[in-house]
């Protein structure tokens, strides 16, 4: 059962449903359940959410929320979003807590994703 008063649901926008879908079940292993030909709800991804098809996306500098994904293996992810066709549009940077990086998936829709600080002197971002 939910609860009170929190966090429960996000819907995002896509302007490709199928090339989102095949983007985050690429590189995060998200699946989706399809509600008609307009909505895709997602399931392995930590919070209950979907897409719904349209023309529009959320980027922070625009007054978006910011969805924030975590990875314990940051520069792998990064490199598995580049390869899917995600543009990195702020390279891993440090930021008290961790280091993360954020990037637009296909449908243009900013996204971060952090890790803890990295270990040991010489990490590469």
């Amino acid at each position: 059962m939910p609860e009170s008063h929190k966090i429960n649901y996000i819907e995002m926008p896509s302007q490709d449903l199928a090339q989102t879908k095949t983007f985050f079940s690429s590189v995060f292993n998200w699946q989706f359940v399809d509600y008609g030909d307009s909505y895709t709800a997602l399931e392995e991804a930590g919070i209950d959410g979907g897409f719904y098809l349209a023309d529009t996306c959320m980027r922070a500098d625009a007054g978006s929320a910011l969805v924030v994904l975590y990875s314990n293996q940051l520069e792998e992810t990064r490199d598995a979003v580049r390869a899917a066709g995600g543009q990195i549009i702020k390279p891993i940077f440090d930021f008290p807590g961790g280091r993360r990086f954020h990037f637009t998936c296909p449908s243009g829709n900013e996204f971060a994703v952090w890790s803890e600080p990295a270990t040991g002197a010489g990490h590469v971002s």
